[in-house]
C-alpha cells in the first residue's frame, strides 16, 4: 500500500465517528419547552419533567434535545415564544404548567404535537374537545386546581370558623384562571355566608400593593389562586402573609415549604413527570389525539406548623389529622 493511500484511508477512518456523531445530532429529536415563569424557581420541576422523559428512554443531550423558552411572568411574550419554536420545527411543544402558554402553543400550530399542564378545565378553556378523546394535536394533564377551590375554602373555614372576610389573590393577566376563580370564589363565599375580596396582582410590586390592600380591608384569611407568577413569587407571598399575620392557603406544597401556612393540591413534581412521560410516548410515535387528558386524583394537604406558631395561630387537631405532611 502506498503511503498516500494509507494516509487517505486513515483519514477516512478518523472521519467515520465524526460523521456518525454529526448524523446522530441531526437525527436527535428536539422538544420545545415553554414556561410562563422564570427558570430559577422551577429547577426541581424541570428535573421531574426530565425524569418522566427518562422513563420512556429519552435523555437530554443523548437522544433528545430540549429548547427552553421562559416568559419571565410576562404572558404577552408567550405567542412569540410559541411561534419561535414552531419556526424551529421542534418535534413536540410542552407547556407543563400554564394555561396561557398552552393556548399560545395551540394558536401557533395545528400540526406539531402539544403536551400541556393546566390547573383549569381544559375543555372549558378550549384546549381540547374532550378529556377522553382530546382530538387534534394536543393532550396533557389537568391539576384540577380550580375544581378544588371549594375544598380550600372549606379548609380555611375549618381553621377559622369565625372568620367573616376572606380574600383571593389573583393574576388578572392569566385570564382563563382569573375569570373562573373569581366566579368560583364569589359563589363559594356566598354559599358559606362569608365576604370575599378579590385582589389582583400581575407584578412583584403589585403583590406588595395587594397585601397593603388586604391589610386595609382587614382580610382574615387568604387563598392564592393558581398561577405561574404566584408560584415564582411564593417566597415573597409567604413572607408578606407572615408579616401581616394572615393565614394563607395555596395550591402547591412549595408554598408551605417556603413559609406559607397551608397548601392543598396535587403534587406538581408528579404532574411534570407525567408530562415528560407523555412527551416521550409522542416522540416514540403515539398520536396525542389518542392519549386521554390525565386528571389529578391525589391531593395533599401540607401544614407549616412553624408558621402557625409565628403568627400565633393554633391549628385544630382535626385539621392536623387530615394533613399529609406537617412541617415542624
Amino acid at each position: 500500500m502506498r503511503r498516500r493511500e494509507f494516509i487517505t484511508l486513515l483519514g477516512s477512518a478518523a472521519a467515520w465517528p465524526l460523521a456518525a456523531r454529526a448524523q446522530q445530532q441531526r437525527a436527535m429529536s428536539v422538544v420545545g419547552y415553554i414556561d410562563a415563569g422564570s427558570p430559577e424557581p422551577a429547577t426541581h420541576l424541570v428535573a421531574a419533567f426530565r425524569g418522566g422523559l427518562g422513563e420512556t428512554g429519552f435523555v437530554e443531550g443523548r437522544n433528545v434535545a430540549i429548547e427552553y423558552r421562559w416568559a419571565h411572568n410576562i404572558n404577552e411574550r408567550l405567542p412569540e415564544l410559541a411561534a419561535n419554536l414552531v419556526q424551529r420545527g421542534v418535534a413536540v411543544i410542552v407547556t407543563p404548567q400554564s394555561t396561557a402558554a398552552a393556548m399560545a402553543a395551540k394558536s401557533a400550530t395545528r400540526t406539531i404535537p402539544i403536551v400541556f399542564g393546566t390547573g383549569s378545565d381544559p375543555v372549558q378553556a378550549g384546549l381540547v374537545t374532550s378529556l377522553n378523546r382530546p382530538g387534534g394535536n394536543i393532550t396533557g394533564i389537568t391539576f384540577m386546581n380550580v375544581d378544588i377551590t371549594a375544598k380550600r375554602f372549606g379548609l380555611l373555614h375549618e381553621l377559622l370558623p369565625n372568620a367573616a372576610r376572606f380574600a383571593v389573590l389573583i393574576n388578572p393577566k392569566n385570564s382563563v384562571i382569573a375569570e373562573t376563580m373569581t366566579k368560583e370564589a364569589e359563589t363559594i363565599a356566598s354559599a358559606m355566608g362569608r365576604q370575599v375580596e378579590v385582589v389582583n396582582a400581575s407584578t412583584n410590586r403589585e403583590i406588595d400593593a395587594a397585601f397593603a390592600t388586604l391589610k386595609q380591608k382587614r382580610a382574615e384569611a387568604l387563598l392564592v389562586a393558581p398561577d405561574t407568577l404566584m408560584a415564582n413569587r411564593r417566597v415573597q407571598i409567604a413572607m408578606l402573609a407572615v408579616r401581616q399575620g394572615i393565614p394563607m392557603i395555596a395550591w402547591g406544597r412549595e408554598f408551605a415549604e417556603a413559609g406559607g401556612l397551608m397548601s392543598y393540591g396535587t403534587n406538581l413534581m408528579e404532574t411534570y413527570r407525567q408530562t415528560g412521560i407523555y412527551t416521550g410516548r409522542i416522540l416514540k410515535g403515539e398520536n396525542p389525539a389518542d392519549l386521554p387528558v390525565l386528571r389529578a386524583t391525589k391531593f395533599e394537604l401540607v401544614i407549616n406548623l412553624q408558621t402557625a406558631r409565628t403568627i400565633g395561630l393554633e391549628i385544630p387537631p382535626t385539621l392536623l389529622a387530615l394533613a399529609d405532611e406537617v412541617i415542624e
